[in-house]
């Protein structure tokens, strides 16, 4: 019986149909679960488009065949627990990567739906709970990354059953328990270094470098640990010598005579030798041209600039490339995709540097370098980069800049070139496509703020008042500096956390001119400097004088009171350090201002009282009644000087340490 045409027309109709219509039901289905990640970690920092019909152009996704495969959003600042129900709807995912960013709590239970999963990189967040059973069911499963988070519980058994496996990283978390005897074949990367492990370490993982198993003190058994009981220390490694290379005597049987060689048997013997060594410097010679020029092709990129789509998937591959040798470093967290039309100079793609030095070290020397996530700031993400060669540089990922390359260059090269004692300077920047780079000076001691509210328990060092005053003297200097450039030159966001310290606690001014380089979407968000910011600003981007010296007013009373600002980040707590003070100095209760640390200077009494008129002389509701920086500068050293004074007359010279 013949099929009428109509009917077979209608019916491919229909098979079209159902087939986009599954489609586009499992690509809602993905932007749903997507938005959902976005409402809980990323709602202010991921600019996607719930009208967007597809979620495919968002940042950090990829598709193929109509579904999400690939989440990559490293150092971006997602903040919080990720709610069970978005991957459980992202089953075609191949690549998931969320590395240094502050997620925090367990992993969601629903992991196990992702069955297609490759690439698992979650190091350098928050998580806490134990490795979920969950994870022991991702059978595709080739390389995953938990490194310095905060798991504890045992390392499962299970993993043995993920036979695909070739990374494996746990280490600076808080696991216990003994190292499972894994049966994976093709495990090349393996480190569980800075945990609560104890045990033996199983035989077939001491073939691993000595570094994976350091910082657990229960372990035994591999090259770097000592030997188990009942077990023989592990013997060196030995290299196997051939019969010619045995000392005379020796080698070879117990009948062997010694033969003498004929003069020209000698002659012929260092001929060869000579031979062979010109040959083999020859060879040495041609390789290492060859590893140049590979280098420099790979770095110094001709200027042309190159298709859109062709500089994503350029860049795309060269992350993945990277998340596949399992790199924890700069290259991985902080220059990831370094191919986009970059910084140029004669046709070539490099780092630029500043004040006419030549180049102390390049982009590929950033790509080998080791990293640390600093912090999550204002304007991006900061990184201790420690090179091969030992040096040790701060890198800062900045996000959201939206000016063009020529806006950018001219900017950054302006803040390049103011140099003072009292600011942090700026290095080096790269821009490319999709990142942009500034490398500073590393300031070993971090932040102000770490150092006053970091570990307030029972064994900190208190914070003496000559270290007080020298850092509030030294920032104002460094602020002074700033503002004397221009009347149209501010910081724009002075707070705490960006007055880093050297070793001897000279401060530093750190993310000055930075404000004019981002959009409105980076620019300081209200809430999160909050405490700081002075009342008259409506735009955070365009900070005047005034509005900065309200803000290092503020910065004073917390050197004061050893409170913090009111901050809504990350749920700290945090008063109104103006309104607070001003408070109880109305009811003439100032002793109660200060931090207790300060109480047993009694010496010091009244250059602490002029040090809290100077911060709210500073803190001054109206602008025009806020002093200059260099009146504020003037009146510290003044205090300061006052100090000194005093304590050389009562034979004190301050405490042997700085704290």
């Amino acid at each position: 019986m013949a099929t009428h045409p109509t009917l077979m027309v209608l019916s491919l109709h229909l098979l079209i149909f159902s087939f986009f219509s599954g489609v586009i039901s499992d690509l809602a289905s993905d932007k749903s679960a997507l938005l959902t990640f976005r409402s809980a970690v990323g709602r202010s920092i991921l600019q996607w488009n719930p009208s967007d019909q597809s979620p495919c152009n968002w940042q950090g996704l990829s598709c193929e065949s109509g579904r999400v495969t690939v989440l990559r959003l490293p150092g971006v600042g997602l903040i919080g627990q990720v709610p069970a129900g978005v991957f459980g709807n992202l089953t075609k995912l191949r690549t998931l990567s969320l590395r240094f960013n502050a997620l925090s709590g367990p992993l969601p239970s629903d992991l196990a739906s992702l069955s297609e999963l490759r690439n698992f990189y979650l190091q350098g967040n928050d998580f806490s709970g134990q490795i979920p059973p969950s994870l022991l069911r991702l059978s595709n499963l080739v390389r995953l990354n938990l490194a310095h988070n905060a798991f504890s519980g045992e390392i499962p058994a299970g993993l043995s059953n993920l036979t695909r496996l070739g990374t494996l990283y746990f280490e600076n978390n808080q696991l216990t328990g003994s190292i499972p005897d894994f049966n994976l074949t093709n495990l090349g990367q393996f480190n569980v270094s800075n945990n609560r492990l104890n045990g033996s370490v199983p035989i077939k993982l001491r073939k691993m470098p000595s570094d994976a198993f350091r910082g657990n003190l229960g372990l035994c058994g591999a090259p770097v640990l000592p030997a188990c009981p009942g077990e023989a220390a592990l013997p060196p490694s030995t290299v196997s010598q051939s019969p010619a290379l045995t000392p005379m005597g020796t080698g070879g049987g117990a009948g062997e005579k010694k033969k003498k060689l004929s003069g020209g048997a000698i002659a012929g013997i260092a001929v060869g030798s000579v031979v062979g060594l010109f040959l083999i410097i020859a060879l040495l010679i041609l390789l290492c041209r060859k590893k140049s020029s590979n280098r420099t092709r790979s770095l110094e990129v001709p200027a042309s600039k190159p298709h859109p789509a062709a500089a994503e998937a350029a860049e795309v591959q060269l992350e993945k490339e990277m998340e596949e040798r399992g790199l924890t470093s700069v290259a991985e967290a902080a220059v990831a995709p370094p191919l986009a039309a970059a910084a140029t100079t004669n046709g070539v793609k490099k780092l630029m540097f500043f004040g006419g030095v030549g180049r102390v070290f390049d982009l590929e020397d950033l790509l080998r370098a080791s990293a640390e996530v600093l912090g999550k700031g204002t304007f991006g993400t900061s990184y201790k980069a420690v090179m091969e060669s030992g040096m040790v540089v701060a890198v800062k990922r900045l996000k959201d800049v939206t000016i063009s390359e020529r806006e950018f260059r001219e900017r950054i090269e302006a803040v390049g070139l103011i140099d003072h004692e009292n600011l942090v300077p700026l290095r080096a920047y790269y821009f490319s496509k999709d990142e942009k780079l500034l490398v500073y000076d590393y300031m070993p001691m971090g932040s102000l703020s770490a150092l006053l509210h970091g570990n307030r328990g029972a064994g900190r060092t208190p914070l003496n008042w000559e270290t007080r005053t020298g850092i509030a003297l030294g920032a104002a200097c460094g602020i002074e500096y700033l503002h004397s450039q221009g009347s149209d030159v501010s910081h724009g966001n002075i707070k705490s956390s960006n007055i880093l310290l050297t070793k001897n606690y000279n401060a530093r001014v750190s993310d000055f001119g930075l404000a004019t380089l981002v959009g409105p979407s980076t620019s300081p968000n209200p809430n999160r400097v909050a405490g700081y910011r002075a009342p008259e600003v409506t735009d955070t981007r365009r900070i005047s004088q005034k509005a900065d010296i309200y803000s290092f007013g503020v910065l004073l009373l917390e050197l004061l009171t050893g409170k913090a600002p009111a901050q809504a980040l990350l749920n700290e707590e945090g008063v109104d350090l103006p309104r607070w003070v001003q408070s109880v100095v109305k009811e003439e209760w100032t002793a109660e201002v200060f931090d207790l640390e300060l109480l047993r200077y009694q010496n010091v009494e009244e250059e602490m009282v002029q040090l809290l008129q100077l911060a709210i002389d500073c803190a001054a509701q109206y602008p025009d009644n806020r002093p200059s920086m260099s009146e504020v500068a003037s009146r510290i050293e003044e205090i300061r000087r006052s100090s000194l004074h005093l304590e050389q007359q009562n034979g004190h010279h301050g405490d042997e340490s700085p704290l």
